[in-house]
Parts: C-alpha cells; structure tokens; sequence
C-alpha cells in the first residue's frame, strides 16, 4: 500500500492506519486462545437477550455476526513510554515512497507504535514518546488525554520521512536511555524499538543502560527491529553487491553468498547474547521482524501488560 510521504500528515494516515491494525487484532483476539486479554474495555462479553443496547460493539457486530457488550474501565492501569531508534541505520531497507505492507526498519517501528498508541488508549493507558539518534531529540511525559495522543501522532508523522544521504544520524543508544531511565517516571512500561546495532561487537554498555532502566522499576519491553531477509539471512542475488553504511557512509563491494554461511553464524550468536542478557535482567526481548505482521508487537504488548 504506498503512499505518497507528501500527504500523511495531511490524510492523517498514520493515525487511520493504527486504527485499522488495531481493530483487525481485535478481532482476531476474539478467534484465539488470547481472547481474555482487555482492549479497548476489561473484556467483550456475549450479549444477553433483554439487555440495554447502549454497550454493544456493533463494529464487532458487522465483523462476526455475533453480538458482544463492552465493559469499560474506569481508570488509568499504567503509564507506557515508547521509545524509538531514529538513527539513519533504522532506515534500512532505503525506500522513497512509504510502504505500509514493505516498510524499513524506522516506518515499521513507527507503525508500531501509532498501533500501541491506539490499543493504549483504548485501554485508558498514558503513553510518552522518545526518539533519539546521538542525542535525545524528543522526550514527552505519559499522558491519558486526546490531545497528548494527536500529538504524539503528528511526532510520529515527522519520522516518515525518505532516508537523506547528506543527513547521516549515528547512534548513540547507551547514553540516550541512561538519560530516558531518569526523565521517565517511575515504575513506568518502558517499549522500545531500535535494531541494536549500536557497539554491536559488545553489548556491555547498552546493557548497562538497560539495567539503568530495571533498577528505576521500570518495565522493559525490547522490541529488537530487523529485516530477516536482508540483515539475518544475507538473502541477496549470487552476484558482486555494493553496501553501504547508512551512518557513516562507508562502503565495501562482495558477492554475498561467499561470507553467507559464517555471516549468519555470527548474527544468530549475536541474537543469543542479547536474549541471554535480556533473561538476566528480566527484560523482554521481542524479535520485530519488519517482514512479519504487527500482530507480534500488539501481541507483546498485552502478554506484558497482563502480568
């Protein structure tokens, strides 16, 4: 589904398309074995003849045939803070034209979240927003109200941009979540999206920035964004490619089958060592696999908050 980058803002797309990934995991929520989790209310329960109509969901109604009353909550449960690597990495794959179906990495990052905030406040959960690079470039505190969340979304509106080759951002993710432990308040669910590679030869000092976290009573979800295809499995033609390092431009020219074999081996050891840390510090690491559907990170979400 492409869209062109000129009219999301004006469209409010992004907003319209969080509905719609969210209202299809709803639905599919009620055909799964996590149809107990809340969204939106405490839980849909079948409609009993003679009831008030006031509470049926009447847009489940149209998708299932079946009638199902809402029960709301009356309060805020808990306060979420969404955090997003915006380094010129998470442009990967580099597109000119947004694609809601083939995103890269940051877009898919991006419509993750607009579809976390919408679950979000259908549950009556407060949200913030970070976004970072080498420094922090926005930190939002978690609130409840429409218009904390319409701005959020315009936020998340100036991220859907196309990758620019003389604005390179590198990453600086250790020292921007040392900040964000502290500015964020306490005993808060802290998401964040980042494809990790920041000193990805060793992952002491990111995960010392994500103890940070723990050690403020925070709750961490570690949503680890990539393209299987391209970054895990080396898929590419059999024949001489040019990459290129997004943050620094650097480049080096091969044929990719030839390291394929000792490249995968590498990238699973390192996702290992960050599932090993992660079970350590009792952080959930969740694979984001931007070829996969957004179910796993709504999905990641509720399993998170039900606990």
């Amino acid at each position: 589904m492409p869209i062109e980058i000129s009219n999301i803002a004006q469209l409010g797309s992004l907003e319209f398309l969080a509905r719609q990934i969210v209202e299809g995991f709803i639905t599919g929520l009620h055909k799964s074995p996590f149809h107990g989790f809340s969204v939106e209310f405490a839980e849909h329960r079948l409609y009993n003849t003679g009831e008030p109509t006031k509470n049926i969901d009447w847009k489940l109604y149209a998708r299932t045939e079946k009638l199902f009353v809402k029960r709301y909550e009356e309060e805020t449960n808990l306060r979420c803070q969404i955090v997003i690597d915006k380094s010129s990495s998470m442009h990967f794959p580099v597109q000119n034209r947004l694609d809601f179906e083939h995103p890269n990495k940051l877009w898919y990052s991006v419509y993750s979240s607009a579809a976390l905030i919408e679950l979000m406040r259908r549950q009556r959960d407060a949200v913030g927003l970070s976004t970072f690079d080498n420094d922090i470039e926005l930190h939002t505190p978690a609130k409840l109200s429409r218009v904390h969340s319409n701005m959020i979304y315009s936020e998340l509106d100036k991220l859907m941009l196309p990758y620019e080759k003389t604005e390179k951002h590198s990453t600086n993710a250790t020292d921007c979540l040392h900040k964000i432990a502290e500015m964020t308040h306490k005993r808060s669910l802290v998401i964040i999206f980042s494809d990790m590679l920041d000193n990805i030869d060793s992952y002491q000092d990111m995960f010392a920035a994500l103890k940070h976290l723990r050690y403020n009573k925070h709750e961490v979800i570690l949503f680890h964004v990539f393209d299987s295809n391209h970054e895990q499995k080396l898929d590419y033609e059999n024949r001489p490619h040019k990459f290129i390092d997004l943050e620094t431009g650097e480049m080096i020219k091969l044929n990719p089958v030839e390291i394929k074999e000792r490249y995968e081996e590498i990238m699973t050891a390192k996702k290992e060592e960050l599932l090993r840390h992660c079970h350590q510090y009792q952080i959930d690491y969740v694979e984001a696999d931007i070829n996969k559907p957004y179910d796993q990170i709504l999905t990641s979400y509720l399993i998170k908050r039900s606990k």
